[in-house]
């Protein structure tokens, strides 16, 4: 993201100085709780982009289809890399090299068994309108002896939810703007965001202390609300892109890593529903006795509903890693809860993750770093710029620990 005059006074029009109020308020959109307890817990180094383990998400962020794409094979790029022109609400909202989750289709790994939602992969953004896309795991087709992705056609309306951006291991600028153990592997994803400001911008006087250390943190905040939907729900895949001549690579989300799942009933949901929650989430899977039940709003609202008793009880709020949580106490253990806005935005408003955070690790490539660039002695802009980079994955070491939990709604 890059700021100017021209965008201060496109998008912000009275933040340039008339001789006003100086404070400004920050808004944080929502929080990141995965994200942050990664970052809390234990991260291990990865020395490559692949992790192998053994196992017993301000902008805008929603946009919606706005033309019908029909799908099918599209235009072949490279070897696994075929794209489609998809037209949305908003093209401005996408990069090149953002991730897309479509909630409305699903994902399928390489055995062709549907695995978490479609992830598109943003190779363009055409001047004529619309972006290229190319499906990341979209179900494989047979022609003629050679397998392609073949890409569900889109619906008008279908929501389209911008994740974090899948970085190349060469590129350095952005757009403006991963029983008896069973060996797995996960990848690192280079998440990456650009901060720039012009010079002018900077001497420039203006009613608040806006500075570019407030444009970092607000880069940060967005790349991290990217980061927390790719954690969550992103597809692991590795395609080639034959412009950069490079592989991308893109971290698996641990909602298709965990082990079990359990289905809910929002609109009858009693205190027995959530008493055989708890029994599955701490029953048979030798984990902790305190888990972090993170929720979408219909969830969290069904619960909040329920009258507790001596036998399951709501306790008090505590404040852990830097987040509130509200703890719900059973004879099994104890769920720590927590509502995430980006559920809601992924497709998943009354879905949960019950997780066992001490069975969560990070894998870290590259740590998360800043570094600056002088684009003024390169002779491109006039501008401080600043690259925010990260490579990392989350794997979830014993899978049976963190359940899946899926809420529906009786004649929906």
């Amino acid at each position: 993201m890059i700021t100017t005059l021209e965008t201060m006074a496109q998008q912000s029009p009275e933040l340039l100085r008339n001789s006003i109020d100086e404070r400004i308020v920050k808004v944080r959109p929502m929080s990141t709780p995965v994200d942050q307890l990664s970052r809390c817990g234990r991260a291990r180094r990865a020395g490559s982009m692949t992790v192998e383990y053994y196992s017993v998400d301000t902008k805008k962020t929603e946009a919606t289809v706005a033309v019908a794409l029909p799908g099918g094979t599209g235009t072949k790029k490279s070897e696994d890399l075929y794209t489609h022109v998809l037209r949305t609400s908003d093209d401005s909202l996408f990069e090149v090299s953002e991730t897309i989750l479509v909630p409305s289709q699903p994902g399928y790994d390489k055995k062709g068994n549907v695995c978490g939602s479609l992830v598109l992969y943003v190779v363009d953004r055409l001047p004529t309108g619309g972006v290229e896309v190319a499906p990341v795991n979209a179900r494989m087709k047979e022609t003629m002896g050679n397998a392609s992705p073949d890409m569900p056609p889109l619906k008008v309306g279908d929501l389209l939810v911008r994740m974090a951006r899948a970085a190349t291991e060469l590129d350095v600028q952005t757009a403006q703007f991963a029983a008896l153990p069973q060996k797995a592997s996960n990848n690192c994803q280079i998440f990456k965001m650009q901060v720039e400001q012009s010079t002018l911008a900077k001497i420039a006087d203006k009613e608040v202390g806006w500075t570019f250390s407030d444009q970092e943190e607000a880069a940060i905040i967005d790349m991290r609300l990217g980061m927390e939907k790719n954690f969550l729900f992103g597809s692991r895949a590795k395609l080639f892109d034959n412009t950069k001549n490079e592989h991308i690579y893109f971290t698996g989300g641990i909602w298709s890593q965990a082990g079990r799942e359990h289905e809910l009933l929002l609109d009858a949901l009693t205190e027995g529903d959530l008493v055989d929650l708890c029994s599955a989430a701490f029953s048979l899977n030798n984990g902790s006795r305190r888990k972090i039940l993170i929720a979408g709003t219909g969830l969290v609202e069904a619960l909040s509903k329920l009258q507790f008793t001596r036998t399951l009880s709501a306790g008090e709020t505590m404040v852990k890693w830097g987040i509130e949580f509200k703890e719900i106490r059973s004879n099994f253990g104890s769920l720590y809860l927590l509502h995430s806005e980006v559920f809601d935005q992924c497709g998943h408003r009354n879905d949960g993750f019950v997780l066992d955070p001490d069975y969560m690790t990070k894998y870290v490539h590259v740590p998360f770093q800043a570094e600056t660039l002088d684009l003024r002695r390169s002779g491109q802009r006039n501008t401080d710029a600043v690259v925010l980079t990260e490579a990392s994955c989350l794997v979830l070491r014993y899978p049976d620990a963190h359940i899946r939990v899926t809420g529906s709604i009786a004649g929906s």
